[in-house]
């Protein structure tokens, strides 16, 4: 394949797009479970623990809006080299933190220079591939997204296990230190968008208030997206706790689930491309949906192992669905800043999802919980149905739903 006047194709974005975000996403994946685990360690309470890791996802949202202003002053390439410069030490006070207070405040920027890692390849991705590759090019993103934190814990625990907790933060310094390096040494691609002139940008409140329509309805529903698919996160170990399976089957049932998910990434893009984004968003988020509302009949190991291939399969089929929409509606100016926008949508259903199974199992019961949850798939698969156009392969710049 070989590029045209309309964009790149996927092979030529291989070395300098997807293979510095796959090293970046392994590098803090391997962190991603013992953060929790090195708060214990300096005495929080499980409690606190808990809200420690959290402040990754907090991270993420305060850091969207931020990152895309950043991202229209000094370009994709300069947002991501700043933030892997960033994380770099944030990193290495999580590993050398004395304090609770210190691990939370490292986290949290962590979180931040993630999400201007993601916001920049997304707005990259959105202007330098061509439209009828889109869906495939943002659900390679993902999927390369995904194989890293799958392979990172994997990593993260063999240095655990020699060097103790503080071996997974090594890997991770290496991971994003190795991404930054790649960045900065590979030849920058065409099509990556110089900075804009100060006169000729919108301002972000300009941007917000062009495009509130879209991020009213399409932003919904991009909410409960990220709401269902870190639901399955929560309750799938939660049901096998309560189903009495030991750690060992639990982990195995949701990496069967987690194999399920990654395999289907270009396929998910490849029907978005052929056949419009609503024949990867109403089937994901109507399995999704399924998967927990069949959640109750799952009485054993076998019972869970098929609740969570279902659930595989309906995040399998979403993989990149939602910065494929954000790329389809995002306005050719103040483009940076609107992904950043659509971002914090996105992040803030992936914090709201175990908040919601948390809150009904407290008041009510975990059973309730997964009810809630696919009550939400239904809802989700309805608004994507109403709110996604029926094209496959929108213009970059496209308007919002109508």
């Amino acid at each position: 394949m070989t590029a045209t006047a309309d964009g790149l194709t996927l092979r030529q974005l291989g070395p300098t797009i997807y293979l510095p975000s796959a090293v970046y996403s392994t590098g803090l994946g391997a962190v991603a479970p013992v953060i929790v685990l090195t708060a214990v360690e300096l005495g929080a309470s499980p409690a606190v623990a808990a809200l420690v890791a959290g402040m990754q996802g907090i991270g993420q949202i305060t850091g969207s809006l931020p990152a895309g202003m950043l991202i229209a002053r000094a370009g994709e390439r300069r947002a991501m080299l700043l933030s892997t410069a960033l994380a770099v030490p944030a990193i290495g006070a999580c590993l050398l933190a004395g304090h609770v207070l210190l691990l939370g405040a490292a986290v949290l920027l962590l979180g931040m220079t993630w999400s201007a890692w993601g916001v920049a390849r997304h707005t990259y991705l959105t202007e330098a591939v061509r439209p009828d590759l889109r869906a495939r090019a943002m659900s390679t993103l993902g999927g390369v997204g995904r194989i890293g934190t799958f392979l990172g814990p994997f990593l993260g625990a063999a240095a655990v296990a020699g060097w103790g907790l503080r071996g997974a933060y090594l890997v991770a310094l290496i991971g994003v230190s190795l991404a930054g390096l790649l960045v900065l040494l590979l030849p920058t691609v065409p099509h990556d968008s110089p900075p804009v002139a100060a006169a000729d940008r919108p301002r972000l409140r300009q941007v917000l208030r062009d495009n509130a329509r879209t991020l009213r309805t399409l932003g919904i529903g991009a909410l409960l997206i990220g709401a269902l698919r870190s639901s399955r996160q929560t309750i799938l170990p939660l049901w096998g706790v309560g189903l009495g399976l030991d750690p060992a089957t639990i982990g195995l049932i949701y990496g069967v689930s987690g194999a399920i998910d990654m395999l289907l990434f270009y396929p998910a893009g490849r029907l978005m491309d052929r056949h419009g984004r609503r024949w990867a968003a109403v089937p994901a988020m109507s399995l999704l949906g399924l998967a927990h509302a069949l959640l109750p009949l799952a009485n054993g190991a076998i019972g869970l192992t098929v609740v969570a291939l279902l659930m595989g399969l309906g995040n399998g089929l979403s993989a990149g669905l939602v910065m494929t929409i954000g790329a389809d509606v995002s306005p050719a100016a103040g483009r940076a800043e609107f992904l950043g926008a659509w971002q914090i949508c996105n992040h803030v259903g992936m914090g709201g999802g175990p908040v919601l199974i948390g809150a009904v199992t407290a008041v009510a019961s975990l059973t309730a919980a997964a009810l809630a949850v696919a009550g939400a798939g239904l809802v989700a698969a309805g608004l994507m149905y109403r709110w996604i156009g029926p094209r496959p392969a929108p213009p970059v710049g496209g308007a919002g739903p109508g």
